[in-house]
C-alpha cells in the first residue's frame, strides 16, 4: 500500500517539511511531482526521481534524488526547485493573512517523464504553506504621505521595529514582512512607487519619505524604542544603506545585494542633493534565452568622477548586515559590498559584515521560495536575468534568513539597552 506522508502539513513557508514514502516495492524507482498555483493562478511544477530502499521505505532527508530538477539529498528540494509553467513569471505570495500556498505531492511508480494527469499518481499529500499567524494583526497604513501594512505580533510588546523595502518591482510587497512579524517583530512593509496614490515611476529618491516612516513605526505603542532595523534588497537596498548613513532612527540595517552609491535616480534629504552615478545602456547583454543582464549597466563607483555619489557608510550609527549572491547577473553586489566594508575599515569602524554566497543571485528569498533567476519587471522590454542557480539559491536563503533573525534579535535589543 502506497503512502506518503509530509510532516507537518501545515506549517510557515520559512520551516522544513519531512516528506516520506513507504509501501514501495524494495528498490523501485518512484518520481515525486510537487504541484502549485500562485495566487493569480499560474502554475508551478517540480519533479525529482528516486530509488526506494531495500524495506520498500523513501526518506527525502536521507535519500537522495538521482535526477529530475535536483540530484543529492536535499529534503525540500520538491520546493525551492518549483519551475512557472508560464515563461519567466516570478511567484509572489499576495495574500500573505487569509490563505496558505497550496502545494499538492504526487508519487508515481515509475519514472514519470510525461505531463502530469495522463497517468493516476499512486499516492498524493497537500501542503499548506503559510505567510503568517493565526493572531498576527495586519494594519494598513495610509498615514500622511507613508502607505503600507504594518505586522504586529500578538501581545502588548514593545516589539523590535523593521522597515521592510523591496526594489525595481515597486507596489507594496507583504511576504518577507509577515514572515518577520511571526518571529516577533513589529515590521512595516513599506510601499514607495507604484502604489495606490504614490509616484508611478520611481523618478528621484525623497529620503524623508523614509524618515517618516521610520518616525511612524516609532511612534506606535507596541514598537521598541530608540532605534529601528531596515531590511531591503536591490534598489531598496541602495535606499536602506542610505537610511543608515543619515538616519538617526535607524539602529541596524541589513542590505541584500545592493549598491554603495546612488544610481538611476538623485537622492534628496532635506538640502542635501546627491546625484546618481552615469549608467551606460549600451552595456546591457540579451543572452541566449532573450533575457536582459544588466550587471554592468551601472557606472563605477571606484572612479574618481563619481565619488560624489559614493554612500558615506562610515556615519552609520549601527551595524550593517550586506547579504550577496555571487551569481548576481543584476548588480556587481559583492564588489559594492566589499567597497562599503573597505571604506568602514579606512575610518577605523568594524561595523559592517557581509555574508557571501557562491551560486546565489539577486533575488535572495526566505528560506524554500524557488529560485527566480530570471522573469519580467518594471520597465523592461525584455525579461531580466536575476542570475543563481537552484543549489546554491537555497543554501543561502535558508542560511541568510536565520543569520538576518539573528542579527536584527542581536543589535535592536542591544540599542535598547545601550542608546
Amino acid at each position: 500500500m502506497f503512502q506518503l506522508t509530509v510532516t507537518p502539513a501545515s506549517a510557515l513557508a520559512d520551516e522544513p517539511v519531512h516528506i516520506q514514502a513507504t509501501g514501495l516495492p524494495p528498490l523501485q524507482m518512484v518520481t515525486l511531482i510537487a504541484t502549485m498555483k500562485d495566487d493569480k493562478g499560474n502554475l508551478y511544477r517540480s519533479r525529482a526521481f528516486y530509488r526506494a530502499n531495500e524495506a520498500g521505505e523513501l526518506d527525502l532527508k536521507r535519500d537522495p534524488a538521482v535526477g529530475g530538477h535536483y540530484m543529492g539529498v536535499h529534503p525540500m528540494g520538491l520546493l525551492w526547485s518549483l519551475k512557472p509553467e508560464r515563461p519567466f513569471d516570478r511567484l509572489i505570495k499576495r495574500n500573505v493573512m487569509n490563505t496558505p500556498t497550496w502545494i499538492t505531492l504526487d508519487l508515481y511508480d515509475s519514472v514519470y517523464i510525461h505531463k502530469v494527469g495522463e497517468a493516476q499518481p499512486k499516492a498524493s499529500q497537500v501542503l499548506q504553506r503559510w505567510f503568517s499567524s493565526p493572531d498576527l494583526q495586519r494594519v494598513p497604513i495610509r498615514e500622511g504621505r507613508i502607505r503600507g501594512a504594518l505586522f504586529l505580533p500578538p501581545g502588548e510588546g514593545p516589539f523590535p521595529g523593521l522597515l521592510d523595502l523591496f526594489g525595481g518591482i515597486g507596489g507594496l510587497v507583504e511576504y518577507r514582512a509577515s514572515l518577520l512579524a511571526v518571529r516577533g517583530f513589529a515590521v512595516l512593509a513599506l510601499a514607495y512607487f507604484a502604489y495606490d496614490d504614490l509616484p508611478k515611476q520611481l523618478e528621484e529618491v525623497d529620503l524623508e519619505y523614509f524618515e517618516e516612516a521610520a518616525n511612524l513605526l516609532l511612534a506606535h505603542p507596541k514598537v521598541q524604542k530608540p532605534g529601528i532595523g531596515v531590511i531591503s534588497v536591490s534598489k531598496g537596498a541602495e535606499i536602506g544603506l542610505a537610511m543608515a548613513c543619515y538616519l538617526k532612527q535607524v539602529a541596524a540595517t541589513v542590505c541584500i545585494n545592493g549598491a554603495n552609491a546612488i544610481h538611476e535616480f538623485p537622492l534628496r534629504y532635506r538640502d542635501l542633493v546627491i546625484t546618481p552615478i552615469p549608467s551606460f545602456p549600451e552595456r546591457m547583454q540579451v543572452n541566449a534565452a532573450g533575457a536582459v543582464r544588466i550587471r554592468h549597466f551601472k557606472g563605477d563607483p571606484r572612479d574618481e568622477r563619481n565619488q560624489h555619489s559614493v554612500l558615506p557608510v562610515e556615519k552609520a550609527r549601527g551595524p550593517i548586515l550586506f547579504v550577496v549572491g555571487e551569481a548576481d547577473e543584476c548588480f556587481n553586489s559583492k564588489e559594492y559590498a566589499e567597497q562599503a566594508l573597505d571604506q568602514l575599515r579606512r575610518h577605523g569602524k568594524s561595523s559592517g559584515r557581509m555574508l557571501s554566497y557562491p551560486g546565489a543571485g539577486h533575488l535572495i528569498e526566505p528560506p524554500y521560495a524557488p529560485l527566480c533567476c530570471v522573469s519580467w519587471s518594471r520597465g523592461l522590454f525584455l525579461p531580466m536575468l536575476w542570475g543563481g542557480e537552484p543549489e546554491g539559491q537555497a543554501a543561502a536563503q535558508e542560511h541568510s534568513w536565520q543569520e538576518i533573525l539573528k542579527f536584527f534579535r542581536q543589535h535592536l535589543v542591544l540599542s535598547r539597552s545601550t542608546l
